[in-house]
């Protein structure tokens, strides 16, 4: 079996991207799921989700940070 990992990054402009890894082990996988995690804990970005997956589609986890984008009458000098 393969395990999927897939990191979804959605900008500001509300443009998503993603980054899919495929790994020959459960434990691979789950490692690479937690690194992305523990980045997008912390990320800049608005919404930065993981999701671990087998290779015929079945869903293992899945988790995501939303991180609230300042407007720019809240910024200041």
């Amino acid at each position: 079996m393969t395990y999927i990992v897939i990191e979804i990054q959605t900008n500001t402009d509300g443009t998503v991207g993603t980054l899919i890894t495929a790994h020959s082990t459960r434990n691979e996988a789950e490692q690479k799921y937690h690194l992305i995690l523990s980045s997008a804990a912390v990320s800049t970005l608005p919404t930065h989700a993981a999701v671990l997956m087998t290779n015929d589609g079945k869903q293992i986890y899945s988790q995501s940070y939303s991180h609230p984008v300042a407007s720019s009458a809240e910024v200041t000098d």
